[in-house]
């Protein structure tokens, strides 16, 4: 076995007396599981540990891969340089893990910043692990701002490229749990919170690791976590993998979650394929989804579908088999095409007129647009597209208004204007209540001035889902 083991394992400086000075005692729990972990890597004794921290430097759509020979970290951050280590790369596994992500196409390397600086998340568990066992290499991985499918299948390369070298090594995710436990804790009280907390616990120490990318993203980000998508690149590590899990503390008396979790290694199992299992989950839940949507929608994600496939959308063959209303075959209208992935924004564009002969040409276009084209996001891969949830909104023609009285965010979107600069924001939002939060939204997106007087149109929008 390449793979020997994985653990989760909180970060937190204050765990090191030089640090809590005596509010280490607090979390002892916590200490003493990770003075366990380090005994056990000890017995193990890895060739490489791969560790996945949520603090080193971060892409929107790239994996960074520490680079060099070499790296060291202190916590003078946090009022201790007396904390220093040092560690020595497995310079051959970061040179052939590279090399296997590009000829794969995958979005990692080691490109991008070359800091050989140890941020906490990585310190800290070094900590304990240098105390019982140092003849191993490091190979540092950070996170990306894909999706958690993308950081799973992250995993499944390493695991390839760990077995193919013959590497026997450990898996550290270093990660958080909820930052949102107290109301006196740093970041106040979620009730989420302690409801992620006893989650992905659940999920960890049961070995169930399809409930770590089935999780809705709304739980997650609203408890605050920051060790989320180490797990899953962890968890792709172990993809296909015979486990024992074993839970061995969780406790936040800080008001952040801290948890350790072992996950012993013992051979091969298929039925632990657990992203087939969440892709073949999401596909069959998308295909009813589209079952059921609107005539609209159900064109859009159409058009995406053959986008996707490499193919052109050919819209008189859509209707040989797919009814639309003339109403939509025959009128003008803008439209705009919102893709939402687990809750949040995926991606969104329309048109506040016409642009095409009909709503279903302009529908058409808007979905390819928002899909691909949204510069705030990625093009939308085959596996997110399986996570998409689609509305679309057919746009009344604009009046213009003289009072913000003549708003209403529930009922009207509103456009605003000052010269060449004009801003659209659609109606019914979730989180816009107000008018004011409405104005604000929609004057920041046209690059108009909170303060400043601008014209005023609100219009209504039938939605299709």
């Amino acid at each position: 076995m390449s793979i020997l083991a994985a653990y989760c394992v909180p970060h937190p400086p204050i765990i090191l007396p030089e640090i809590g000075r005596g509010e280490e005692g607090k979390i002892r729990r916590t200490t003493e599981a990770l003075s366990r972990i380090a005994k056990e890597i000890a017995q193990l004794k890895p060739d490489t540990i791969i560790l996945i921290t949520p603090h080193m430097v971060m892409y929107q759509d790239y994996f960074h891969i520490a680079p060099g020979k070499t790296a060291h970290g202190d916590l003078t951050q946090f009022g201790a340089p007396e904390v220093s280590l040092h560690a020595s790369y497995d310079e051959e596994l970061i040179q052939k893990l590279s090399l296997h992500l590009a000829q794969e196409s995958f979005p990692a390397g080691t490109q991008g910043v070359q800091d050989a600086t140890f941020d906490h998340a990585t310190v800290v568990p070094l900590y304990f692990i240098q105390k019982e066992y140092q003849d191993f290499n490091l190979l540092p991985i950070g996170l990306s701002g894909f999706d958690l499918v993308t950081h799973y299948q992250l995993g499944m390369h390493i695991q390839q490229v760990v077995e193919d070298l013959g590497r026997h090594c450990i898996i550290v995710a270093s990660g958080d749990l909820s930052h949102r436990l107290k109301e006196d804790g740093p970041y106040g009280f979620n009730p989420k919170g302690p409801i992620y907390d006893q989650a992905i616990m659940a999920a960890l120490s049961s070995g169930d690791f399809k409930e770590i990318l089935a999780m809705d993203s709304a739980l997650y980000e609203a408890a605050g976590e920051c060790g989320h998508r180490s797990f899953a690149i962890m968890a792709g590590c172990l993809d296909r993998k015979s486990i024992q899990s074993e839970a061995y503390s969780y406790e936040g008396p800080f008001g952040v979650g801290y948890g350790t979790v072992a996950i012993k290694v013992s051979g091969h199992d298929s039925n632990r394929d657990f992203l087939d299992q969440y892709l073949k989950t999401s596909e069959e839940k998308s295909e009813s989804k589209r079952e059921t949507a609107s005539p609209l929608v159900r064109l859009a994600l159409a058009t995406i579908v053959a986008k996707l496939k490499g193919e052109r959308f050919n819209l008189k063959e859509y209707l040989k088999t797919n009814s639309l209303p003339d109403t939509f075959l025959a009128n003008q209208a803008g439209t705009f095409v919102t893709l939402k992935k687990n809750g949040q924004l995926r991606g969104c564009i329309g048109t506040i007129a016409p642009t095409t002969d009909t709503v279903v040409d302009e529908v058409v276009r808007n979905a390819i647009e928002a899909a691909f084209y949204d510069p705030r996001f990625p093009s939308l891969s085959q596996e997110e597209f399986l996570q998409i949830d689609c509305s679309v909104d057919v746009l009344a023609p604009a009046e213009t208004i003289h009072s913000v009285d003549q708003l209403n965010p529930k009922q009207y979107g509103v456009i605003v204007t000052k010269g060449p600069r004009r801003g659209l924001l659609l109606p019914n939002l979730v989180g816009v209540d107000t008018v004011e939060e409405q104005l604000k939204i929609a004057k920041s997106k046209a690059g108009i001035g909170p303060d400043e007087d601008c014209e005023l149109e609100r219009f209504k929008v039938v939605r299709y889902v």
